[in-house]
């Protein structure tokens, strides 16, 4: 049950480092600063994978308990409450995180859009003042 216990507090770990990540970017983008995307979601997707392999030994480990003779104390199911409890915080933490990334995502994505507009009615107001020569060359003698 030990295990059980360090692997669920593990986790925790590492969801509380998901979460600073997240409030880390936040506060760049809330700066204007996108330059960091790709580096933020390859850091995210690392911790993911750490989560995801905790999962899998905590459901090896269950398992294996299930199967042994041992009862968990009430001091151990307390202690695992708890856990699960501050578990379910950085959940619900890193969910409203989520919601505000993408938020900030979407935003810069519609201001990118609206500039790529601008820049293309700029062009086309260019083009109408175009003489329509394309190669004027200048003669020397003349």
């Amino acid at each position: 049950m030990e295990r059980i216990i360090t692997l669920l507090r593990e986790k925790n770990h590492y969801l509380e480092k998901f979460h600073e990540v997240n409030e880390q970017e936040l506060l760049r983008f809330d700066a204007g600063n996108f330059e960091n995307i790709e580096v933020f979601y390859g850091t995210r997707d690392k911790l993911l994978d750490m989560i995801r392999a905790i999962d899998d030994r905590l459901a090896e480990e269950n398992e294996l308990h299930e199967q042994s003779t041992s009862a968990c104390t009430p001091l151990q199911k307390s202690e695992i409450e708890a856990i699960l409890r501050r578990k379910d915080e950085w959940v619900t933490k890193i969910l409203s995180q989520d919601l505000h990334v993408i938020s900030w995502i979407e935003k810069e994505k519609s201001n990118i859009i609206r500039e790529l507009q601008s820049v293309r009615k700029g062009r086309k107001a260019m083009q109408g003042y175009h003489s329509g020569e394309s190669n004027r060359t200048l003669d020397e003698k003349a």
